[in-house]
Parts: C-alpha cells; sequence; structure tokens
C-alpha cells in the first residue's frame, strides 16, 4: 500500500486544516479535508450530524469516511474526534504519516470560540479541559512525528513538518 500521504491529527482549533492547505501546496499534494467530505456525503453540517445522530453516531460516520479515503500524495485534515476511530485510524496509518499539531489547551480555547458551532463533540457534563484530557494519549498513541505548534506561525509548522517527512 501506497505510503505517501500527510494525515494531521489534533484538537479543534490546532490548525490542521490551514496548515494542510499551506502543506500540500508546498509539497505539491492534494489535500483532502475529513469534516468537508463528512458534510458533503450526509448533506449536513458537523453540528447538525452531532445533533442528529449523537456524539458516539457521529463517530462512526467520521470512522466511516477515514476508512473510506483512497488517496495518494495527498495532505489530510482529519476532524479532532478523528481517534476515537481505531479503524479509521489504522487505515490512516497504513496509507501515511500520522502528524500531530500539539498545541497547550489555552492556546486551543483562544482560538475555538463557540463549540457547538464548530461541531466539537463533546459529552454530557464534558468541558473543553476534559476532552482534552482525554483525546492528549490518543494523539500521542497514533502521532508518527509530533510537532509542538505553540509560538510557531503557519509557515514554520509547515517547514517543520516537510523537513521531517
Amino acid at each position: 500500500m501506497n505510503k505517501d500521504n500527510i494525515v494531521l491529527i489534533g484538537m479543534p482549533g490546532a490548525g490542521k486544516s490551514t496548515v494542510g492547505v499551506v502543506l500540500a501546496k508546498k509539497l505539491g499534494y492534494a489535500f483532502v479535508d475529513a469534516d468537508l467530505v463528512i458534510q458533503s456525503r450526509a448533506g449536513k453540517l458537523l453540528h447538525e450530524i452531532i445533533s442528529e445522530r449523537g456524539v458516539e453516531g457521529f463517530w462512526k460516520v467520521e470512522e466511516s469516511v477515514g476508512e473510506s479515503l483512497e488517496v495518494e500524495r495527498t495532505v489530510i485534515a482529519t476532524g479532532g474526534s478523528a481517534v476515537y476511530g481505531e479503524r479509521a485510524m489504522r487505515h490512516y496509518k497504513q496509507i501515511g504519516t500520522v502528524v500531530y499539531l500539539a498545541l497547550p489547551l489555552e492556546n486551543i480555547r483562544d482560538r475555538l470560540g463557540d463549540l457547538a458551532e464548530r461541531g466539537v463533540t463533546l459529552k454530557d457534563g464534558q468541558d473543553l479541559r476534559d476532552l482534552y484530557a482525554e483525546r492528549q494519549p490518543l494523539y500521542e498513541r497514533y502521532a508518527d512525528i509530533k510537532v509542538e505548534c505553540k509560538e510557531l506561525s503557519i509557515r514554520e509548522i509547515v517547514g517543520k513538518i516537510a523537513s521531517l517527512i
């Protein structure tokens, strides 16, 4: 199987889509935003899918989309909750290098704004700090490469990833 893709994982607001587009341009790769593929296939916005199917129902849709992506020479920006889908993450690791864009909680909080509108999957009673604590070990587990993004510009993050790939 071809492993020439780059798969970006990390918290919502970490910059996966923005970094992904710039990285794809720099490398001459295609770009796929998994959240947009989900919306396109479902014919609904992320927060609409979540309110209709619930958090875990959304994760199933996200996992199904993730494990079905068959691309080459592509930068894939996953949704922040992609790491809950074990089959999708196994697929991503088979087809590419998984890069974790790590950012401290305070930076994530500053960037996010309205969590519901962003389509962030929070379970009942869960806040951003809980979500961050729950997901960090998963991002670490699946990452082939971890990039600390605090105080780095988009260009610096892209340069760092390109030099490590």
